[in-house]
């Protein structure tokens, strides 16, 4: 079938007419997508490996592409979210004994103080929440601020290597085994306070991590050699707590990094809830050997008798 002159663009001396973009329809367009072959605009078009792709495309392509992961599964970050968090809320918790105590020197003798740092007995007389509420602790500026160094120098590369949830995971078991470690073997009327059980988790961490990823370990060897050092030169630190946050750091993040692709997931998850189950066999069998404890008062003024 003919068609009648005048009758396709252009042929009455107008400009032929153009598709519009298929997200813009005021804008006419006389290009496309590669992909879909949809009309787009320059402004809805990215350059791709062959042509352009409309925005669309492009992010349909972003949602089906494998994302690339670190070698515990978790996705690439170039900034740590948990590491100043915690930071912060060391920071708070100091902030808040040395306004009690009046005294950024003397806030162990705050009230909140009493109540939070770990005295082995008063757990046994079930007050639990001095395991996790130690590690928030510190004695005066000098404490803090190691901890808080070493917290930001190894906690942020470690965090990213793990992802957030499993940074917490191991964050938390170190503490906890910290603190195990002391309810265990530790004085039962001699109070401990710290991040640094779950620091020197964080440094057992980090060089698994190294490990696995096959790069020197001479740096953070060398760190945790001068840290155990000072903990057994420097008077009132507590060796306990650092060598069980120590073990459950090195223990947990192995759990993480070594677990296999196609099961990752699983054998992490297996991994992290032993290592817990553990720990509360370990605090559950220690309480027992206590036997019945009953206490009086508050901080140091506690006075507990020791049942059979």
């Amino acid at each position: 079938m003919t068609v009648p002159p005048g009758s396709w663009p252009g042929a009455d001396g107008a400009p032929p007419q153009l598709p519009t973009c298929v997200r813009h329809p005021d804008r006419p367009t006389g290009l496309r997508c590669t992909r879909c072959e949809r009309p787009a605009c320059p402004a809805c078009l990215r350059e791709a490996a062959v042509g352009y792709q409309c925005v669309d495309c492009v992010a349909q392509g972003r949602r089906v592409a494998r994302q690339p992961v670190t070698v515990a599964g978790a996705r690439l970050s170039d900034k740590p979210i948990l590491v100043p968090l915690l930071i912060a809320a060391n920071v708070v918790v100091f902030v808040l004994t040395a306004v009690q105590a009046g005294s950024p020197t003397a806030n162990h003798t705050a009230a909140l103080f009493d109540d939070f740092a770990l005295w082995p007995v008063l757990v046994a007389g079930g007050q639990w929440w001095r395991l996790i509420t130690s590690g928030f602790l510190h004695l005066g500026l000098l404490h803090l601020a190691l901890n808080m160094i070493a917290l930001w120098v190894i906690g942020r590369d470690l965090e990213l290597v793990l992802g957030r949830v499993r940074f917490a995971a191991v964050y938390f078991l170190s503490l906890l085994g910290g603190s195990a470690a002391v309810f265990v073997f530790g004085d039962a009327v001699q109070p401990v306070a710290g991040a640094s059980g779950a620091v020197y988790g964080l440094m057992g961490g980090i060089a698994i991590a190294a490990l696995r990823l096959k790069v020197s370990l001479r740096p953070v060897l060398a760190v945790i050699a001068l840290n155990i050092v000072a903990s057994v030169v420097i008077p009132n630190v507590s060796l306990l707590g650092h060598l069980g946050g120590l073990a459950l750091g090195v223990a947990a993040t192995a759990a993480l990094v070594y677990a296999p692709r196609n099961r990752r997931v699983l054998v992490q998850t297996g991994g992290l809830v032993a290592l817990l189950l553990v720990l509360v066999a370990v605090l559950v069998t220690r309480d027992a050997q206590f036997g019945n404890v009953v206490c009086f008062g508050s901080g140091a003024e506690t006075r507990c008798d020791l049942g059979g």
